[in-house]
């Protein structure tokens, strides 16, 4: 996915990944919610109240500013909006976030399980995990302990809801949200078989790197 350099990209690229995130199994319907940082802007567009992420379009985003005020686009932006203004402003070097709720991850985080990171794209990709209690959907709870979470992880897990994944553009965010699902399913495998430790090599992460 090339960098965006317009409006209109991002919003097309958003589109994209809502659709990949359905057909992949990462979230169903219209649970969840996309947003991108406009270029060398204090804006970001995020999918509005309801939409169905496999059938966005572009009428169906929200544009924003970091105070919380609806600056264009759909009228309703989605009831998590504070979730992605709120990472924006902790996080100047994040363009994009991606939340959705993938099955494993949530399932792992809610019996108590710390998603174990196994492979090379894991470790280099997600690195590792935030968590915060439930808290409903929507609320300043939720938002602000997700942004504290932000802070020090790419990759949060909101307890018995979903997850945010943040990037420097959409491609990044949506690559991260996708390891992370993959990691808790690893993990979840792992537990049947009976394994409770096994992770990627501790003394491989000082050479850590990606092609």
């Amino acid at each position: 996915m090339q960098q965006a350099n317009t409006v209109d990209e991002l919003v097309e690229q958003l589109i994209d990944v809502g659709r990949t995130a359905v057909d992949r199994g990462l979230v169903l319907a219209s649970g969840g919610n996309l947003s991108a940082r406009l270029p060398g802007s204090a804006e970001f567009v995020v999918t509005g109240a309801g939409t169905w992420l496999d059938r966005l379009r572009p009428q169906d985003f929200t544009t924003m500013n970091l105070d919380g005020e609806i600056v264009g686009g759909n009228p309703k932006p989605s009831s998590e909006w504070k979730l992605h203004q709120r990472g924006y402003r902790v996080r100047e070097d994040v363009n994009s976030i991606i939340h959705i709720h993938p099955q494993h991850a949530v399932l792992v985080d809610a019996l108590g399980h710390p998603i174990r990171l196994f492979t090379l794209d894991h470790a280099y990709y997600v690195k590792s995990v935030g968590r915060t209690d439930f808290y409903p959907n929507g609320s300043d709870e939720l938002a602000d302990t997700a942004a504290e979470e932000a802070k020090t992880h790419n990759c949060v897990i909101m307890g018995n809801h979903g997850c945010s994944a943040l990037g420097e553009d959409v491609g990044m965010a949506f690559r991260r949200a996708m390891n992370l699902e993959e990691a808790a399913t690893a993990t979840y495998r792992a537990l049947m078989l009976g394994d409770t430790t096994t992770a990627f090599p501790e003394q491989a992460w000082r050479s850590l790197h990606h092609a």
